[in-house]
Parts: C-alpha cells; sequence; structure tokens
C-alpha cells in the first residue's frame, strides 16, 4: 500500500539489454544519488529493469549516471529510462515502484 512518503518521491526506472548493464546502471545510480534501489525484475527478452526512489533532482541525477554506466557496459546496453516525478498513490499501490520492508533500510 502506498504511504504519503511514496508519493512525495519520484521514481526512476532504467531498462537494460542483459544483466552487466543493469549491475552498472544500479550500482551507479545508488552512488550518484541519494536515492533508494527498490525495484529489480527480469523483463521479456533477457530485459532487466532497476527502478530507484527519491527527490526529483536526485532521481535526475542518479538515473543519468546509470544510463552512462548502462551504456559503458560490455555486453548489452540500455533500453529506455524514464523518470515519473510524483507518481500518484493509485500507481504507487499497483506497480512494484514503492518502498518494501527489503527497501526500507536504505529509505533516503
Amino acid at each position: 500500500m502506498a504511504d504519503a512518503r511514496s508519493s512525495a518521491q519520484a521514481v526512476g526506472t532504467i531498462e537494460t539489454d542483459g544483466f552487466p548493464p543493469v549491475l552498472a546502471a544500479a550500482d551507479a545510480m545508488v552512488k550518484a544519488g541519494n536515492v533508494t534501489l527498490v525495484y529489480f525484475g527480469l523483463a521479456e527478452r533477457a530485459e532487466f529493469i532497476v527502478a530507484v526512489r527519491g527527490t526529483v533532482s536526485e532521481v535526475q541525477q542518479a538515473v543519468a549516471a546509470g544510463v552512462r554506466a548502462g551504456e559503458e557496459a560490455k555486453r548489452g546496453g540500455v533500453v529506455s529510462h524514464y523518470i515519473v516525478p510524483h507518481p500518484t498513490g493509485n500507481v504507487d499501490s499497483v506497480l512494484p515502484i514503492h518502498y518494501t520492508s527489503a527497501s526500507e533500510d536504505f529509505w533516503v
């Protein structure tokens, strides 16, 4: 269920072709911005998705760094990326982008 903290936070996602780029992107994102990694998943065709939450400016900074890192990975690359500044409670409660007990220790 969404809470006030989640809806006040931006969400940024990066989708990659292969695992090495998503690993590089996720690592770069959490190092570049004051963000929390809230989702990692496997999409179709061996594409991976990673999502972070934080303030709009921190998510923008983190996603930019993640895209650069993912594009520099030796195999695969970045397929797409997107930032939603303030997702509504409905989006936050239905999609897997909310803070969970697993991400709670790392909440910014």
